[in-house]
């Protein structure tokens, strides 16, 4: 049967979309559950620290996804829908009971595109401006932010510098490839 005869084939490309966004998803969640970010960046291993880390990688795979224009929007609309799966999940593991989860979902729904937005424009006006952006987020209590902001501010230019230079057919398959980080490359690469 030819492919354009197949009724089926709409489905199989809806779902190869969905395994595919799935699978970017699934890297951007890995690369931010990395020690080195809360042991080497000084991000505190805390649920907040832990959302500012994911949010900053899913930033910048957005941020590379924006890049390719309007044909690009159901990808990033697909990883945006994953990360309020996934944060839905998250407060239900951390207690938040059903009546409160809407709620608390609009909430950060609003705060997370507040902040995405926020990296959007620091990036525009430089390094040390992203830095403070970052360092606004982190836990106000943390000693050290302005460090680890810095830190986080260079590695995430160096992840959109690695973001850039992807092919996007590769990231619309659902492989990413950020920068390798370790905590012995600290001292070397980052202020």
């Amino acid at each position: 049967m030819g492919r354009s005869l197949n009724p089926l084939n709409p489905l199989r490309s809806w779902r190869s979309k969905r395994i595919a966004s799935a699978k970017l998803y699934g890297a951007i969640v890995a690369q931010a559950r990395l020690p080195v970010f809360y042991q080497g960046f000084g991000v505190p291993d805390t649920l907040e620290g832990r959302f500012l880390i994911l949010s900053l990688h899913l930033f910048a795979v957005l941020h590379r996804i924006k890049a390719e224009g309007s044909g690009a929007r159901s990808l990033a609309r697909d990883l945006t829908s994953r990360f309020g799966a996934d944060m839905e999940t998250v407060l239900r593991e951390t207690g938040v009971g059903d009546l409160r989860i809407p709620k608390t979902m609009r909430s950060l729904a609003a705060s997370s595109a507040a902040l995405l937005q926020t990296y959007e424009e620091a990036l525009g006006a430089g390094e040390d401006v992203l830095a403070g952006a970052i360092a606004d987020t982190l836990p106000s209590k943390q000693s050290g932010s302005g460090v680890a902001a810095r830190r986080l501010a260079h590695y995430l230019q160096a992840v959109l510098d690695v973001l850039q230079r992807q092919n996007f057919a590769q990231l619309s398959a659902g492989e990413v490839i950020f920068p390798a980080v370790a905590a012995g490359e600290l001292k070397g690469n980052l202020p």
